[in-house]
């Protein structure tokens, strides 16, 4: 195992990693800023405003993209185990 194939997993990680993240990141920050802005026109000033839509939210992303992400971690997962096939360890 040299140090190219490190990098390469290392980097490949990191990008499924974020792939995997990114439709619940951005689903969060979308509604946190659309909460805020309801927030600020209308004076309220409850915690759980903030809490509940964003849990909602987060929610129904998983059950749109779950079965996206679990395609997408175990191609991953085959793949890393394929390597160490192939490395031999």
């Amino acid at each position: 195992m040299d140090s190219n194939f490190v990098l390469y997993l290392g980097r490949h990680t990191l990008e499924t990693a974020l792939l995997l993240a990114a439709p619940i990141l951005i689903t969060c920050m979308v509604v946190g800023i659309l909460v805020t802005l309801l927030q600020a026109v209308t004076s309220i000033r409850d915690m759980t405003l903030t809490i509940v839509p964003k849990l909602l939210a987060v929610g129904a992303v998983t059950l749109l993209f779950g079965s996206w992400m679990l395609q997408v971690s175990l191609r991953f997962t085959a793949e890393i185990f394929a390597q160490i096939q192939n490395a031999g360890y």
